[in-house]
């Protein structure tokens, strides 16, 4: 392969990785609703990321070691980084895939995140927000209010309340977004996404192991266990690593725009293989939504740079 070409492929390696996350994260929405119809959404989640810590780490065994160790600095600083992104948002997400449809939540999370990442820029860290950005959140919030209203008038409770915590989950992956960007630099993507995704699961197990016994395993059937597997080799260990490795290269705005594919994923995989449909009025408040996150966190902020200053907005799952 020529020099030119390698330095084309290299270049555009990072967006290829992130596409790739955004087709597993898009995906693992059906997938862990699959999972959650069979066994308790917290005995759900902690199978989903123990099996990705033990996959993550096999992998970790064969690799040849690059660089300098990961060190107990880094290591507390990956560990944190999985509390936040592994495990509570996990907590939240699998909770609220447990009282609403998956369509739902590949709605909610992906698009509403970069708008609350934004909101949490300006309120915790002080970064101005420009004319266009605060249009784009006062848009944003109509959206998720038009959406939300629209569940509501359907008469499914549960359903509202499980997208309110889809809400809650979306803030989790926010302050993740905010935190794991600047926790990247320095440490090697493979063994920083081991160690968060293992900090993760293990605290899903301690947070499972109570309704472990409440589940009723030989009503479990195949379909199920193979979504099992795939949401640990997929949506978590190779997603949360090509994650690591895209954000470390890419620009926030980049990113970010990425991101907004994950609900046609999503959505496409929930109507193929679970039926799931949105009404019209959702349908109307997720083009609200989606219109003010493009204008919150694309375009230039109120210093003048030329694209967001949101330190990447990406979602799993």
């Amino acid at each position: 392969m020529s020099e030119s070409r390698t330095a084309t492929v290299r270049a555009y390696a990072p967006h290829l990785n992130l596409m790739v996350t955004m087709v597993m994260f898009g995906s693992a929405f059906a997938s862990s609703k699959v999972v959650v119809g069979a066994m308790p959404h917290e005995v759900a989640a902690a199978f989903r990321f123990g099996g990705g810590a033990l996959v993550l780490a096999a992998v970790v065994a064969v690799m040849p070691r690059r660089g300098q160790r990961l060190g107990r600095r880094n290591a507390i600083r990956a560990a944190a980084v999985g509390v936040i992104g592994v495990f509570a948002y996990n907590v939240l997400f699998f909770w609220g895939l447990s009282l609403a449809p998956s369509v739902d939540g590949t709605i909610i999370v992906p698009v509403l995140s970069p708008i609350l990442t934004v909101v949490a820029l300006f309120a915790f860290r002080g970064e101005r927000v420009s004319r266009r950005q605060a249009v784009g959140l006062a848009t944003g919030a109509v959206g998720a209010v038009v959406f939300l209203v629209a569940v509501g008038g359907s008469g499914d409770a549960d359903r509202l309340v499980g997208d309110a915590i889809f809400v809650a989950a979306a803030a989790a992956w926010a302050g993740y977004s905010i935190v794991s960007k600047s926790v990247l630099t320095g440490i090697e993507p493979l063994r920083a996404t081991t160690w968060g995704v293992s900090t993760g699961a293990v605290l899903l197990a301690l947070y499972a192991a109570p309704h472990v016994g409440a589940t009723a395993w030989s009503d479990v059937g195949a379909t199920a266990w193979l979504n099992v597997v795939f949401l640990a080799i997929g949506p978590t260990a190779v997603a949360y690593l090509f994650y690591y490795r895209g954000l470390r290269h890419v620009s926030p705005t980049v990113a970010t725009v990425m991101m907004f594919t994950v609900p046609v994923v999503g959505i496409a995989c929930s109507y193929i293989f679970l039926g799931e449909r949105i009404n019209a009025g959702q349908i109307g408040g997720a083009v609200v939504l989606l219109v003010g996150a493009l204008l919150a966190v694309v375009g230039p902020t109120a210093g003048g740079a030329p694209e967001s200053r949101v330190r990447s907005s990406v979602r799993d799952d």
